[in-house]
């Protein structure tokens, strides 16, 4: 009895060092990503005019890549309004200048928002004695934003996969249940434009998507330039959302907005990829954060911050408190409606819900069968109104056909798989996908449960603990595009400012930004090492002309070592 008594207890202690229960505040492996931001002054004269130069070597690269696109964009295969026209013409047929110009313009995009982060937040391990406002940096992501915003798409086709799907479902037709060939047809022109990959395979995204996509459908019919277009404005309407609930949050969190906003907003995978790329992430994100926010705001008030989360003295719900709190709840299932993924935000917000009821297992049990009965009363009721059912959870796994390189599970399996082959074993990649894809599934939801748990017991912040949570999905998911590295970059934005995960999430955002290649032409290696050698040798011609006029080197009054907190200071 007493082996057995002993035992128990050996499992007990695991499971509660496993889950995070045993372990204390200021040791919290996770709580070393945040500290909180100061509030500083304004830019000076001489920081304002290298502002205006920054802002302006963003615009142009936006612009030298929009030009790009009319001949290496995503255009499509059938209605390319530039084709055979004289003068726009000739970017399609000088694909070598037309790749330089865009890999030129993508370097100097990414280099004003390096430039730029100097007067966000200033140096990756300081803090800025100046910074600037954020009606600076908002009129400077729209100056970046405007030119992507009209170019072709860019660097993905799969606007013209939500233009078919979109279509299947307006003429009835299951689209989780026929790809574009069965639906529209081989000879569709809708189906054309389609990737090939995708050609077959039914739609992974939810209903809410497709609803509205049928709408576009229905508005557009067979013209893609307006379809596109249409798709465009919604992913304009996510990134918004973003830019609107983004800096509420990091109030909330202790961390200056325009930091925020520097990293989450102004990224250029934002610009490059939910923008240029037109993808419906941006309208998951958006309705996400914004749905969170609205549920803080009724958990913690307009203004609450991070110190009401140990307070034992708020007042119960008010009529206007539950009303945010089902509109929030509301708004976060909407936007899993478009992408599932996004779902688990309720669980943590829920875990901040129960918190506040008093942090009991009843008030955890009580916040997830109120959040439960919202959200699955949204889905019923657009997978009901929208006409399209359910089968959107069968079609969830659709893009694990394609084998990711950014995927921690799949390059192990695929790495081991060629090991094998080397040693005169044989391919067995599909073999070992089967086995890694599955562990790091457990381990990412390991990670989600330990930080469901540290979000209930206040050690993290609701928001910081939904980033590093949606930053173990990704990178344990088994197909990683680059703009799902967003998923964890700007809501973490809110709140990690340390060195250890802003200097990963900066080289990261700067680095995959460069490697994706336009998805306008096939490439040869030649063109691609000769436009890549016309980009550099612009750009160090463009350095050399800017070197003394643009803070390329860190300049005394920009940035100073981390400082105490004053205006965003909050206590955990």
């Amino acid at each position: 009895m007493a082996v057995l008594e002993g035992a128990a207890r050996k499992i007990s202690a695991f499971g509660r060092r496993a889950l995070g229960l045993d372990v204390t505040t200021p040791d919290h492996t996770v709580a070393v990503l945040h500290r909180d931001e100061t509030e500083v002054p304004g830019l000076d004269k001489r920081e304002r005019a290298q502002l205006d130069r920054i802002r302006l070597m963003g615009a142009t690269g936006a612009v030298l890549m929009a030009i790009a696109a009319l001949g290496i964009g995503a255009q499509p295969v059938h209605q390319n309004p530039v084709s055979g026209v004289r003068v726009l013409g000739i970017f399609a047929r000088a694909h070598t200048g037309s790749l330089a110009m865009c890999m030129f313009g993508t370097v100097l995009v990414i280099g004003a928002w390096l430039l730029l982060g100097r007067f966000a937040i200033g140096g990756l391990a300081g803090s800025p004695l100046h910074r600037l406002s954020r009606s600076q940096l908002d009129r400077t992501l729209l100056l970046w934003i405007i030119p992507l915003s009209v170019a072709p798409p860019m660097f993905s086709n799969d606007v013209y996969s939500y233009l078919a799907q979109s279509e299947i479902a307006a003429r009835g037709i299951d689209p989780y249940a026929e790809g574009p060939v069965a639906g529209l047809g081989i000879d569709n022109v809708l189906t054309n434009n389609v990737p090939t990959i995708w050609r077959d395979t039914p739609a992974p995204y939810g209903p809410l998507f497709l609803w509205i996509g049928r709408g576009i459908a229905e508005l557009t019919g067979d013209n893609i330039i307006a379809g596109v277009w249409v798709h465009r404005l919604l992913a304009l309407a996510g990134v918004a959302l973003i830019v609107w609930a983004l800096p509420r949050l990091s109030v909330r969190c202790g961390v200056a907005p325009v930091s925020a906003l520097w990293l989450g907003a102004a990224n250029p995978l934002v610009l490059f990829h939910l923008v240029g790329g037109v993808h419906n992430d941006a309208l998951m994100l958006g309705l996400m954060l914004a749905g969170v926010e609205l549920m803080l705001r009724a958990i913690y008030g307009d203004g609450g911050t991070r110190d009401q989360l140990t307070a034992k003295n708020l007042p119960p719900l008010d009529a206007r408190g539950y009303g945010l709190l089902v509109g929030g709840a509301v708004v976060i299932t909407l936007s899993s409606s478009v992408k599932f993924t996004s779902i688990i935000a309720l669980g943590f917000v829920g875990m901040a819900l129960a918190r506040r009821w008093g942090g009991s297992f009843t008030a955890i049990v009580k916040a997830a069968v109120l959040l439960g009965l919202i959200a699955g009363a949204t889905t019923l009721f657009v997978s009901w109104a929208s006409g399209l059912g359910f089968g959107w959870i069968f079609t969830l796994n659709t893009a694990s056909a394609v084998r990711s390189w950014m995927s921690l599970p799949t390059v192990t399996g695929i790495i081991t798989g060629f090991g094998g082959v080397l040693l005169g074993l044989g391919d067995h990649t599909t073999a070992l996908l089967s086995i890694t894809r599955p562990i790091a599934a457990l381990v990412a939801a390991w990670v989600t449960i330990r930080m469901l748990v540290a979000a209930g017991t206040g050690r993290l912040h609701p928001v910081g603990a939904l980033g590093v949570s949606l930053g173990a999905i990704v990178l344990l998911f088994p197909v990683v595009q680059p703009w799902y590295l967003l998923w964890a970059i700007v809501p973490l934005a809110a709140w990690a400012t340390q060195p250890v995960f802003r200097v990963p999430a900066v080289a990261f955002s700067a680095v995959v930004s460069m490697l994706v290649m336009p998805r306008g032409a096939e490439f040869q290696v030649f063109q691609i090492i000769g436009a890549a050698l016309a980009a550099a040798v612009c750009f160090a011609l463009f350095f050399a002309l800017t070197r003394h006029t643009l803070p390329w080197r860190a300049q005394a009054g920009v940035s100073a070592p981390s400082q105490e907190a004053t205006a965003y200071r909050v206590t955990s």
